[in-house]
């Protein structure tokens, strides 16, 4: 574990949490947004237990099951990001 007084470990612990914040916008607008562009051509797409059109699915939700899974992965990724530079809360 590196010292968190220090500033290299202070400049890399920014730069990863930047990156995955960055990382989980991009996956964020793609189910937001440009998912939603194209429900017309995912509705030939059929969930075939389900039934349902996969454009459909998508815009009513599949983007939402992301956004939660998203919220998740975020808190435990950057809480090991800040474990791995010495800025962890206590448990």
């Amino acid at each position: 574990m590196a010292q968190p007084d220090s500033k290299a470990n202070e400049e890399l612990h920014w730069q990863k949490t930047t990156r995955l914040m960055f990382i989980h916008l991009g996956v964020w607008f793609f189910f937001g947004y440009v998912i939603h562009m194209f429900v017309v051509p995912l509705n030939k797409i059929v969930i075939p237990i389900l039934g349902f059109p996969l454009g459909f699915y998508m815009a009513a939700q599949g983007s939402l099951i992301v956004f939660v899974v998203m919220l998740f992965m975020f808190a435990r990724q950057q809480n090991q990001i800040d474990r791995d530079h010495g800025y962890a809360e206590e448990d």
